[in-house]
């Protein structure tokens, strides 16, 4: 091997330059995702840049998302951006859960100052109705969905959107909570309740099924308490994921709207007999914050782990030669790989240029989270052979280069089902079952992760356990067991446990 595979000077020389897990698990994750190139801060307060690294990522997630919702029979649209007011209004829970969030547009224009102070709002120019920065387009859609249902016969309507929205946040975190973030939004109308209770947990099953077999990220998929369901929503399914700190994610929502937003604007269908019903609606949405889950759940003090089926760069080829002619060699072989890689639906980047040395990129891209690295050298070529790393485990062997892209194949369906494995059993072993209060608060502060209890079922008894503790109820799992116990705060009887976490 040359010399320069196995210099430490060479390896791993950046992971100075982020803050351990163990030391400040926040000020590491800032670190990650700002040296890691998925984002950065902006001008505008709450508002972050998604770098390309960082949006070739979530492109991955989005696609692959969206042809999961067109395999179940969703199209997409795109709805306005703006909301009139009196349509939030409609809907009381609905308003009332978003409107401390919501950004308001007064006017229309702005005009030079008469005074000579730059720019100012044209006091002239207001606006008839304010309109509001859409938080979520369930108003919007189902005001357009009058004019589209008539009839069952133009049911089910099976609608999503890609999109930006806009909640005002106080504190914010890169991808975990900003300003303004991107999602999907489905929203759906179906005839009865059951089909829109079935379309609820179809598209739950699709996000369970995404985080786990995509970002390698297990998931629990439950039912929200009133307190925590969606505002407007009769029900909110949920999957929640567990982080490195030991604190909880949701991941994604589903949500059953029952007739509430139909009743709101009045979107009635003739039924089969003739008959006038409010339709039966849905809403479901995953964000860029599950860019943010996959950071924290993988990544280890020396930057991104990236599961293979969502890296923007499954595999790295990095040549390290001396002179032109050890170049031009290398430069052959390379190119001949990556062709070979591409055949096979590989995302490979070859790296042969000339600004960094190769010790710099090794650690670029391990911080970057590149699942493998491939070196190779002149005496490489000699040997027939090339050096392998893989990101998760960070381990080294030498492969022949005849039959090398299946090698690869196999090594990267290999580091997915591992990573998997790795968040599966670091969250069961932080699944904890708590019997008294005392126990509750113990776990809570010492081992963190779900803490399986008894509640009263009572919204007064959650508040106050939130307000004590900070911990909310993550879910109502599904399929839950149960069984006869006594709430671990009021000591009154409860059916089931319920899983308590911290949470982002």
């Amino acid at each position: 091997m040359p010399e320069d595979h196995k210099n430490p000077v060479f390896q791993f020389f950046m992971s100075k330059e982020i803050t351990s897990r163990q030391a400040d698990y926040a000020q590491w994750y800032n670190d990650l995702v700002i040296k890691g190139e998925l984002a950065d801060y902006s001008a505008v307060r709450g508002c972050m840049v998604i770098r390309p690294y960082g949006f070739a990522l979530w492109e991955k997630m989005r696609d692959t998302l969206d042809q999961m919702f067109k395999d179940t029979g969703h199209e997409n649209a795109y709805f306005p951006l703006f909301i009139p007011k009196s349509f939030l209004t409609r809907e009381a829970a609905h308003v009332e859960g978003f409107a401390k969030e919501c950004a308001v547009v007064t006017h229309y224009r702005l005009k030079n100052d008469p005074e000579g102070n730059g720019i100012i709002v044209d006091p002239d120019a207001k606006l008839e109705e304010e309109l509001i920065v859409r938080p979520t387009s369930e108003t919007i859609i189902w005001n357009t969905y009058k004019t589209w249902i008539q009839s069952y016969r133009d049911l089910p309507l099976l609608i999503n959107q890609w999109a930006n929205v806009v909640r005002w946040e106080m504190r914010t975190r890169l991808f975990l909570r900003t300003t303004e973030f991107l999602w999907q939004e489905g929203h759906t109308a179906h005839a009865t309740a059951e089909e829109a209770l079935a379309e609820t947990r179809q598209m739950l099953d699709v996000y369970a099924d995404f985080v786990e077999n995509y970002m390698a990220l297990p998931v629990i998929k439950g039912v929200k308490t009133a307190n925590e369901r969606f505002a407007g929503a009769i029900d909110t399914y949920c999957i929640e994921a567990l982080m490195q700190d030991g604190k909880a994610l949701q991941a994604g929502t589903s949500h059953f709207l029952g007739q509430n937003f139909a009743k709101a604007f009045d979107v009635k269908f003739s039924d089969k007999e003739n008959k006038l019903d409010y339709v039966w609606a849905t809403s479901w949405g995953v964000s860029t914050r599950l860019v943010g889950a996959l950071v924290m759940a993988h990544s280890d003090d020396d930057g991104l782990i990236l599961p293979p089926k969502i890296a923007p760069v499954q595999v790295v080829i990095i040549p390290i030669y001396k002179g032109n002619e050890q170049k031009e060699q290398l430069e052959a072989k390379g190119k001949e790989l990556t062709s070979l890689f591409k055949k096979a639906g590989i995302r490979v980047k070859f790296d042969s240029s000339d600004n960094n040395r190769p010790g710099w990129k090794f650690a670029q891209y391990e911080l970057k989270g590149v699942p493998i690295r491939i070196a190779m050298g002149p005496r490489d070529l000699e040997n027939k052979t090339v050096e392998v790393a893989r990101r998760d485990r960070k381990e080294k062997i030498s492969l022949p280069i005849e039959g090398l892209v299946t090698e690869i194949e196999a090594l990267l369906q290999d580091i997915q089902q591992k990573m998997y494995q790795k968040a599966l059993d670091f969250r069961q072993q932080h699944i904890t079952p708590a019997n008294n209060w005392e126990e509750f608060e113990r776990l809570l502060e010492e081992k963190g992760g779900f803490i399986s209890a008894h509640w009263d079922g009572s919204p007064e008894t959650e508040e106050i356990i939130k307000e004590k503790t900070k911990a909310t109820i993550r879910c109502i799992p599904l399929n839950n067991p149960q069984e006869n116990g006594i709430c671990i705060f009021s000591g009154k009887p409860s059916r089931e446990r319920v899983l308590f976490a911290r949470a982002y």
